[in-house]
């Protein structure tokens, strides 16, 4: 209890600060509305349904892209990082195209898929599979080569050998690479919102900015915050859920 009212003293002394300024010196300001406002309007979203909407959308997508962008990961990196010919050959097309920025794509998607989730999936898919795929293909690197010795001596078959001794030793770095992919795809999924596609919470902010309700954006800048940090929250402890049992099955 003691340790979040000390994590919660700094932000509220932040807002009752913003609060203070808002209705003394920024008193005519038509970009910041005070804390209070925005609480109003947050609460107004939710009596509405707006805010749930949005928020399904958003999530949605990142997750619908994330969960693609995993298995191709997955599947891609554990095959570049068993095999160094396959690595060499695939070297200079990942290289050209990782450093390409996710919202260059936009508008290739929008003429593929048009509005909505598929082009927003899109996106987010090919954001977060480029970090997925380098952290499996390196957590493929650092398996034991002894026990891919045993299991070529054993004579297991390509997916004995994923399933008994490559996957497993692969778990811990794997949920590194999926913390990583929750933000990206969160973040990306959000500035496609705002860029582009008229859905989510990104398209929420950039309503409320343009209709100039500076408390309805500030509640939405809140939230997408706090989204932010339940999702990160609910993919840590879910990696130390699977860490938890993998040493209890130890």
């Amino acid at each position: 209890m003691r340790r979040l009212a000390q994590a919660l003293a700094l932000p509220l002394l932040g807002l009752a600060a913003l609060e203070w300024w808002a209705r003394t010196v920024g008193r005519s300001s038509d970009a910041l509305a005070p804390p209070t406002a925005a609480a109003q309007a947050f609460a107004r979203a939710v009596a509405d349904g707006s805010l749930l909407q949005a928020t399904a959308f958003t999530l949605g997508s990142a997750a619908l892209g994330l969960a693609l962008a995993a298995l191709l990961a997955l599947a891609l990196g554990t095959a570049l990082g068993l095999s160094p010919r396959l690595a060499g050959m695939g070297f200079l097309s990942i290289e050209v195209l990782r450093p390409i920025p996710s919202v260059a794509l936009i508008p290739l998607a929008m003429l593929l898929w048009g509005f909505g989730v598929r082009m927003e999936v899109g996106v987010v898919a090919f954001a977060t599979f480029w970090p997925l795929l380098v952290l499996t293909q390196a957590a493929v690197r650092q398996v034991e080569p002894r026990l891919l010795e045993v299991a070529r001596a054993l004579q297991l078959t390509p997916w004995m050998r994923f399933r008994s001794i490559v996957l497993p030793a692969m778990v811990p770095r794997l949920f590194v690479a999926l913390r990583l992919g929750v933000a990206i795809a969160l973040v990306v999924a959000v500035t496609v919102e705002i860029a582009a596609n008229p859905h989510g919470m990104g398209y929420a902010l950039i309503i409320a900015q343009q209709s100039l309700d500076p408390a309805l954006m500030l509640a939405w800048l809140f939230w997408i915050g706090v989204v932010g940090v339940v999702v990160n929250a609910g993919a840590l402890r879910l990696q130390r859920a699977v860490a938890r049992r993998m040493g209890e099955a130890a």
